[in-house]
């Protein structure tokens, strides 16, 4: 394929794994922790992919919308064969609703849990239930958690045999970072198996953190259980990040060309294959 190729010559990645789209009649969460005075469409991210080089891509269910799915279903409609995405779904989902999904583009259910007061008891129905129905249904759960509740979610998560993609970078703490028991944790789920995880939003982090995370990563995952993401259209970092920014920053965290490529791999074997 020339997109393989082009990775292989470190011209740009093919797979940008995390990006979300919207407009701004997009409903909004009620709790949404940010409200976009603007619209990013698929459109808007597909031309700023190809004038980077890369093709395909995968939409991230974000938090600021809930559970509002419609335009990135609407999304993968238009681009079947360049996009994948994932949405956000109460735990009481029909099991048909899942396989209708899968038909539709969708690769898995997005859990944004970062905020969340207290975390569900994954272990007790409705949650035990619909984590074996995602996992029969051959979605994966994306995971977006706090690095200290890690530890708790990860060996649970895999008790219910369901395949795991951890958002950005596994929310490393400030403090930590690379050396956190999250991570630790995040290490442990991937040698088990059936865990990946997403260096993406790295901009929202000092780069040291960012360039210590990814070295553990690569040093104990491999390329293997690795995506990149961008995290365009960078909310909240509109003012300070650009999709050339974000690309820049993958290649000083990943400068080898040929473990980018392998990543580029990884992307396009989970997602699109």
């Amino acid at each position: 394929m020339a997109d393989e190729a082009a990775a292989a010559e470190g011209a740009a990645p093919v797979v940008d794994g995390h990006a979300h789209v919207f407009t701004r009649t997009t409903p909004l969460a009620a709790d949404a922790h940010a409200r976009p005075d603007y619209d990013y469409t698929v459109d808007d991210w597909l031309a700023e992919m190809a004038r980077h080089g890369l093709r395909y891509g995968v939409v991230a269910a974000a938090s600021l919308h809930g559970g509002h799915n419609d335009h990135i279903i609407s999304a993968l409609a238009a681009y079947p064969d360049r996009l994948r995405g994932t949405v956000i779904l109460p735990p009481d989902a029909d099991a048909r609703l899942l396989r209708d999904l899968t038909g539709r583009g969708v690769v898995g259910v997005r859990l944004t849990w970062r905020r969340l007061a207290g975390l569900p008891d994954i272990g007790a129905d409705p949650w035990r239930s619909h984590l074996r129905a995602l996992a029969d249904a051959g979605l994966h759960v994306e995971l977006l958690a706090g690095d200290d509740d890690l530890p708790v979610l990860l060996p649970a998560l895999a008790e219910s045999g369901v395949r795991v993609v951890v958002d950005h970078f596994g929310v490393p703490g400030r403090d930590k970072g690379a050396q956190g028991e999250g991570m630790d944790a995040l290490l442990r789920a991937i040698d088990r198996g059936g865990t990946w995880v997403k260096i993406s939003a790295g901009f929202r982090m000092a780069f040291e953190t960012a360039r210590d995370c990814t070295a553990r990563l690569l040093a104990g995952a491999g390329a293997e259980r690795l995506i990149w993401g961008s995290d365009a259209p960078f909310v909240n970092h509109e003012g300070s990040v650009d999709y050339a920014a974000a690309l820049a920053l993958y290649h000083r965290l990943v400068p080898d060309a040929p473990t980018r490529h392998a990543i580029d791999r990884t992307a396009l074997d989970l997602y699109f294959t």
